[in-house]
């Protein structure tokens, strides 16, 4: 039955353009550095994620979400343009290493420029009377450079702007930010870019909450980062109640993702092998959440392959736009469409660029999988800092969710076979 009143529902929405009068508000939460199962609503035994639980419960909720690249700019700029990083061509966090200063900034700011040139989410509903906030992580110089009528990042290189300045204040000391934000948009519809550096280092949450998780591990390292995931879900209830309290929720998609993942070392303060910067699972999976009261019906999705560069298309699409034809990603709301797609594809990059012109040059692996095979090929940037040359990967998620075993040996049909598709989607050159 709920199958069949969401599908109602979607149709509404897919059989009728909206007009300026039904455009929903758009409150995009980006969280940061966690892992895809580290939320009640994924089912931890310990952690405590009551707000995005109840986000979870009242929408759309797809356990199977990836971004395509686990490093944050990449990611943030996938995010926000619906392209991969191949296409948009911020591929690395930085310019090469080893540049004098002056020639650092120089790229920095080139690679900046990219942003200008993209149709991104605020300059596209922008065109509709929507007025948008950035906070939080930007990467990409000044807010306005996205296309955000407000912002709280200068972004200036030479000033020592690199991801966010004065933006990754929000979350860690209120969201008043915001709130005073979305009270001056008035009758105007808007775009909300929350996406603080939470749960992401430093690791230093309120004592009130480390406390609870003390007991709960004998590494006070994987106890900071609980704590700092509940700390992050606080925040996100704070935004959730105030559009309660101004009676917009019902007016207002609410769209959840994480930028990439996190597995907490519980020896050291940073992350585990095979999660941040990693083409594993732990870096890319992802749970993405759409809430629409009266428009989308809750439900929980555990099969579906979904991608970041599915929430561009989306979110045009509830507000009656057409998405740029450059976007691969599925409306969400599209059933016919998600059920006809049968694998999704990844790239991770270096850290720093080797060549800011030539994503190539900065790949170090692509991926595929169809929800049960995985596929991880190296490409030319790959294992630079290991003495073993990098190998083809294939796990067998359903049996290997760690991707702890290499088939690739033994199932060299599989490996053709998603080869084959993964080159056709981008041959990495």
């Amino acid at each position: 039955m709920r199958r069949f009143l969401w599908a109602i529902v979607t149709l509404s929405i897919l059989g009728s353009s909206t007009t300026a009068a039904e455009r929903p508000n758009v409150v995009l939460i980006i969280g940061d550095d966690q892992a895809y199962g580290d939320f009640g609503f994924m089912k931890h035994p310990v952690l405590r994620t009551p707000n995005l639980d109840r986000l979870a419960a009242e929408g759309l909720a797809f356990t199977r979400g990836y971004v395509p690249s686990s490093l944050c700019r990449p990611s943030l700029a996938t995010i926000i343009t619906g392209l991969y990083a191949h296409q948009h061509g911020i591929t690395s966090n930085d310019p090469p290493a080893g540049l004098a200063r002056d020639e650092s900034l120089a790229q920095r700011r080139r690679q900046i420029a990219r942003i200008e040139a993209a149709a991104t989410l605020p300059r596209l509903l922008g065109k509709q009377g929507y007025v948008s906030l950035q906070t939080g992580k930007w990467w990409e110089g000044d807010f306005r450079r996205g296309g955000f009528t407000e912002g709280m990042t200068h972004g200036d290189p030479a000033r020592g702007g690199r991801h966010g300045d004065e933006g990754l204040k929000i979350g860690r000391t209120g969201m008043q930010p915001v709130f005073d934000f979305i009270d001056r948009a008035g009758d105007r519809p808007f775009f909300v870019w929350y996406a603080p550096m939470l749960p992401h280092q430093p690791h230093n949450p309120p004592e009130r909450l480390l406390a609870k998780y003390r007991d709960k591990t004998p590494s006070l390292h994987v106890a900071k980062y609980w704590a700092m995931c509940e700390w992050f879900d606080e925040t996100c209830g704070q935004l959730l109640d105030f559009l309660d309290r101004k009676n917009l929720s019902r007016r207002t998609l609410v769209v959840f993702l994480v930028d990439n993942g996190w597995i907490q070392d519980p020896k050291a303060d940073r992350f585990a092998p095979k999660s941040k910067r990693s083409p594993y699972e732990g870096g890319l999976r992802t749970p993405i959440l759409v809430r629409w009261p009266g428009h989308i019906a809750p439900q929980r999705d555990e099969t579906t392959l979904v991608l970041s560069i599915d929430l561009v298309p989306t979110i045009l699409a509830a507000c009656g736009i057409e998405p740029p034809k450059a976007c691969q990603g599925i409306n969400l709301l599209d059933r016919r469409r998600l059920a006809q797609r049968k694998i999704v594809f990844g790239e991770t990059f270096s850290h720093n660029a080797v060549d800011i012109d030539r994503p190539a040059s900065s790949l170090e692996y692509r991926w595929c999988t169809d929800g049960r095979w995985k596929l991880i090929v190296p490409g030319g940037a790959a294992g630079k800092e290991s003495s073993q040359p990098p190998v083809v990967e294939l796990y067998d998620l359903a049996a290997d969710p760690r991707e702890d075993s290499n088939l690739a040996a033994t199932q060299p049909e599989q490996v053709q076979r998603l080869r084959a598709a993964l080159d056709a989607w981008w041959p990495g050159q």
